[in-house]
């Protein structure tokens, strides 16, 4: 199962689901209609049968004719992890040791495009930020999840760009929501990978590209708060339930952090990859006046 690569996609003016091949799109969305989207597919445990099937049927669309959408449609919660790799707590310059505890923000389904979509850099700032990192979906609820049973709990993997306007961060005095929920100002995708064991994710490369040149660069087995500890904490104050995603934190070398700063602007292309996961691709544009 491991080899397989679930989408969510639109083809011929429909949205639907499927298995990305070699040779091609299977859709499977037309199968199920007991399942209207990958949400529904994670939540019956769905995704080992929808492999098998996937794997007997040809494709009935060609990897060009479709547009990525983000691999879970309409979760019940987006969560994002802030702060979670040693040399990006260093890059605060405060003076600091690593949190007790991990920061966390939410984001709205609607800040998120699929893969091959560009971002937009909204007309209120011209301070769009890159931050890639790895994905967790849930697979099964659970409220108060121990450390140790906290993998029994996930679905599947996924990359993120989890773009950012950072004027907007510090807009008002406490929160980051606003610079973190700007309409179609990150990624997700392009696909979900099928979590089968810890190995997948415990010490993976990470690496964010623009325009060619890498500007992040570190390994899973560097985050101040594991994978385990985030499902764990998170755990505490809200149900988990299945198809919500959990963005896990960015390593050091966002464009913020350069002298000067390297804001995105249209026409760059950032490609976020990890091990094993594959490789998120988007463009960027300027939005356009209303």
């Amino acid at each position: 199962m491991s080899a397989a690569r679930f989408v969510t996609f639109t083809a011929a003016g429909k949205q639907r689901y499927g298995l990305v091949r070699e040779d091609g799109v299977v859709d499977l969305s037309a199968l199920h209609p007991e399942w209207p989207t990958l949400r529904e597919v994670i939540e019956a445990g769905g995704l080992r049968r929808l492999s098998d099937e996937g794997a007997a049927l040809a494709a009935d669309f060609a990897e060009a004719d479709i547009a990525y959408q983000i691999p879970v449609p309409a979760p019940q919660k987006i969560i994002c992890v802030g702060v979670n790799y040693p040399d990006r707590n260093a890059e605060y310059k405060d003076g600091q040791e690593a949190p007790p505890n991990p920061s966390l923000f939410v984001r709205f389904p609607g800040s998120f495009v699929g893969h091959g979509s560009p971002l937009v850099r909204p007309r209120v700032s011209d301070q769009l930020d890159y931050e890639g990192e790895v994905v967790i979906v849930i697979g099964k609820p659970g409220r108060h999840i121990a450390e140790a049973d906290a993998f029994d709990h996930v679905a599947a993997i996924s990359l993120a760009n989890e773009g950012t306007i950072r004027d907007w961060v510090r807009h008002a005095k406490f929160n980051v929501t606003q610079g973190k929920n700007f309409d179609r100002s990150g990624s997700i995708g392009p696909w979900l990978v099928p979590f089968e064991d810890e190995a997948q994710i415990a010490d993976i490369r990470l690496t964010t590209a623009v325009n060619g040149e890498i500007r992040q660069d570190d390994r899973t087995s560097r985050m101040i708060f594991s994978f385990r500890r985030i499902i764990a904490y998170v755990s505490t104050f809200t149900t988990l339930v299945p198809g919500d995603i959990i963005l896990t934190g960015t390593p050091t070398g966002a464009g913020a952090r350069h002298d000067p700063p390297l804001w995105l602007k249209p026409g760059d292309v950032i490609e976020v990859e990890a091990e094993g996961i594959g490789m998120l691709r988007n463009g960027v544009v300027d939005e356009e006046p209303q």
